[in-house]
């Protein structure tokens, strides 16, 4: 057995490269199930792929899977999406956290273990990746300070929501500036007294050239940031009053090109799928 697994090799792998609790990376994937395979397709990635596919792989180290009904689906905006088309399509959201300082390491295993998903024919093809991305972490704010959950607790706490936002700044060289901007001024201003206890906020990478063909290639890598608001409350109750004017985050050196509210899953469960349509 250890000559087909190279056990020997995790020993001397496990004694080298950081090791911290720290989200580093993340992978944030919204996923369309084709319509009549909604089930099923709920069925593989609660049953098989959030494990075989994800968090069974090494520095992979939190995880946590969201859904989007069609009354949530309803409030996304804008409606023209340069991410989402229609602005409604990807019901499902899966977030993960990876150790900082091991994307490459994990990269590798993922190319490797879902290349061999595929030809054990474990992969679900009646879906469509909407929304798919690697990504390297900028910042976190919180709305309490120091005190509460920190960003690595985010994928285990029962936060009863989340809201995935994306925005593109007008040039490359704008992005920092808007970073700035929303790290030090725009977050802290918009999360008090919200239901929101922090915002993460990721820089998306690009894809290895040997990814899976049904995964399109990331864009917007040099514009764009990436925004997880995780909500202490059902995002449809507090909506109009502290989210409905996330379209304008940023300001006019910005484009919000996604605001999109989810709740989560219940593991081992189909609640929800029948309400996505």
């Amino acid at each position: 057995m250890s000559e087909e697994t190279r056990s020997d090799t995790y020993a001397e792998l496990a004694s080298v490269g950081p090791y911290g609790v720290r989200p580093g990376h993340a992978l944030i994937t919204m996923v369309e199930p084709h319509p009549g395979h909604e089930y099923a397709y709920n069925r593989w990635y609660e049953d098989d792929h959030y494990y075989a596919g994800a968090m069974a792989m090494p520095w992979m180290y939190a995880g946590r899977r969201w859904v989007a009904t069609r009354e949530l689906q309803e409030l996304r905006v804008p409606e023209k999406s340069a991410v989402a088309r229609p602005v409604t399509a990807g019901c499902y959201l899966s977030t993960y956290w990876i150790t900082e300082g091991r994307y490459d390491d994990h990269m590798k295993w993922t190319v490797g273990i879902n290349q061999r998903l595929n030809r054990d024919a474990r992969v679900h093809q009646e879906r469509t990746h909407v929304f798919t991305a690697f990504q390297d972490h900028e910042a976190t704010v919180y709305r309490d300070g120091a005190a509460g959950p920190r960003d690595f607790h985010a994928l285990d706490h029962p936060y009863a929501g989340l809201i995935l936002q994306v925005v593109d700044a007008a040039a490359p060289e704008e992005r920092a500036t808007l970073l700035d901007h929303l790290r030090s001024r725009e977050l802290p201003r918009r999360l008090a007294g919200s239901p929101a206890a922090m915002v993460t906020v990721f820089r998306p990478t690009p894809l290895p050239g040997d990814r899976m063909t049904y995964v399109k290639q990331v864009e917007g890598v040099d514009t764009r940031l990436t925004l997880l608001w995780f909500l202490e409350r059902d995002p449809a109750e507090c909506w109009p009053t502290h989210f409905a004017d996330l379209e304008s985050l940023g300001g006019p050196a910005a484009r919000v090109e996604l605001v999109a509210p989810f709740i989560p899953t219940v593991p081992g469960t189909d609640l929800y799928v029948d309400r996505l349509r």
